[in-house]
């Protein structure tokens, strides 16, 4: 039995998804986005889960975007479906967006930790995360151009929204990997550390979020991605709405009332 392209574990309300094709420098596959899309739709509707850590196997890389040979000849006709992991990709035409997050709404944080290079698409599922720790001396990139294709799993329209406009069009249209220590200059990632401490880093981060009241944190989340590209009007509104049912609920006395007491708080979620 051949291990799976992604496993799938959750414990203490984190969510750990790790994209397992180190051979294949874990190169999106169609089993991979299949059970990536099913992980996210979870993590989604699962509200034991707060958090999510998003990595890749090995060392070698955390993500080198569409498998060439398997993925990318199957999205364009050039092969049909072989096995049940082509027909499920193709049956479920949301699953293609839904794993690399591409308009899929999840109000739970999302960290990456990148142990590894992240080309392309591994740089647009960077993209897609709330949070970013990295392995000092790997390479970041939307390659795609190199080879005849686009950034179209998300990237063309999140990056532009994440560094200056120049530095955005200088990645995509050179299409050339760049140091790690440049995505960290440009606010691609949040942290570079050694890379035997970038899950424990993740992790750690993980945790923290988890001890957090859920209901705030999921407001938090909610607020920033319905709010970005709308006028300041439009976003205060929108805090005000999702603030709501967090001011008012139970754990926004317990949060207050265990600092007052001076007690780890015992959130609900309610």
């Amino acid at each position: 039995m051949t291990e799976p392209h992604l496993l799938d574990d959750a414990h203490d309300g984190i969510a750990v998804l790790t994209m397992n094709r180190p051979d294949k420098r874990n190169a999106l596959s169609p089993e991979m986005l299949v059970r990536l899309a099913q992980a996210w739709r979870r993590i989604r509707d699962d509200d034991d889960v707060r958090v999510a850590v998003l990595t890749g196997a090995g060392d070698k890389a955390f993500c080198a975007g569409a498998d060439l040979g398997r993925l990318i000849p199957l999205l364009t006709r050039q092969r049909g479906p072989e096995d049940e992991w082509d027909q499920a990709l193709l049956s479920d035409k949301a699953a293609f967006a839904d794993g690399l997050l591409r308009g899929f709404d999840l109000d739970k944080p999302i960290i990456s930790a990148i142990a590894g290079d992240a080309l392309a698409g591994g740089t647009e599922l960077v993209l897609a995360t709330d949070l970013r720790v990295a392995a000092a001396g790997i390479t970041m990139g939307l390659t795609e151009v190199a080879r005849g294709l686009i950034p179209g799993g998300g990237g063309l329209s999140r990056l532009p929204r994440q560094v200056p406009r120049a530095k955005a069009m200088e990645i995509l249209l050179l299409g050339q990997p760049m140091p790690v220590d440049e995505a960290r200059r440009i606010g691609l990632v949040n942290e570079v550390v050694p890379r035997d401490e970038v899950m424990g880093r993740a992790m750690d981060m993980a945790q923290r979020i988890a001890a957090n009241g859920p209901l705030a944190v999921r407001a938090v989340k909610e607020a920033v991605r319905r709010s970005e590209g709308t006028s300041l009007d439009e976003s205060l509104r929108i805090e005000s709405e999702v603030g709501v049912p967090v001011f008012t609920s139970k754990d926004a006395v317990e949060g207050p009332r265990a600092f007052m007491e001076k007690r780890p708080p015992r959130f609900t979620g309610s």
